[in-house]
Formats: structure tokens, sequence, C-alpha cells
């Protein structure tokens, strides 16, 4: 070796030192509430919305996924109609694109306020004050 390249092989063994040290180590734990690379695979969860799984929403949720799964029986004759989102909230798309459904609210004389929405895409998302928010439902969670 000469004076030359001592500090080239020097430093390119340095440099490949610093790569198998980086690669060999582990990932940190991402941090309680963050959002994963698992939420990248929830249809809908590329829309900015925050994800939330669906045990984390009121079990009445849980039942109207299942009642859409099977295509019904629905608590409302207006379950399934086209949501229009006029509030703008979801990702634009064409009419007929989304449909909504009632998540029925216990002692509630009518529908109430809360909804699930679907996208022709696999989508699920959660209202619970008559569509003024969203969030996305990770439904297999």
């Amino acid at each position: 070796m000469t004076a030359r390249t001592a500090p080239l092989v020097l430093a390119l063994v340095g440099l490949i030192g610093l790569f198998l040290a980086s690669a060999c180590s582990p990932a940190p734990a991402p941090a309680v509430g963050t959002v994963t690379s698992v939420a990248a695979t929830v249809p809908g969860s590329d829309s900015g919305l925050p994800v939330r799984p669906l045990s984390d929403l009121p079990a009445q949720a849980a039942d109207t996924v299942r009642a859409i799964r099977r295509g019904g029986p629905f608590p409302s004759s207006r379950d399934g109609i086209v949501f229009g989102n006029r509030e703008g909230l979801l990702p634009a798309q064409r009419s007929g694109y989304y449909r909504e459904y009632t998540v029925p609210t216990p002692g509630s004389s009518d529908r109430g306020a809360r909804r699930i929405v679907t996208g022709s895409q696999g989508e699920y998302y959660y209202s619970n004050d008559h569509y003024g928010s969203f969030v996305v439902v990770d439904v297999s969670r």
C-alpha cells in the first residue's frame, strides 16, 4: 500500500463498517399512536385522514361492517344509498363511488349521526357526527 492509497483504503473500510453497523442494528419501535406502514395497506389510508382499527369504534360499527359484507339486512331503508360527499372530506370521486350505511345509536329514536361510508375500492370510513369528520377504518383490526 502506498502513502497515496492508504487514506483511501481507510476511508473505504470505515464506510463499509458504518454500513454494516447500521444494517445490523434493529429499527427503533414507532411511537405509540404512530401510523406505520401497515396503514399504507388499508384502503383509503392515502386520503390523509386518520386510520383507526374497527375494534376502537363502537360495537355497532362492527355490526354494520358485517352487515355490509354479507349484503344486509340493514336497519334503515336508506342504507346503501349513494353518498354524495358534498362536504368534500373524502377523496374526490365520481358520483356513485361512495355508499352510506347507518351505525345504530343505542337509545336513538332515529338513524342517529353515526355512519359508515364505503368506497368502490374497498375503503371504509366512519363518521360519528353526521359527516362532520371521518376516520379511515382498518377493518382487519
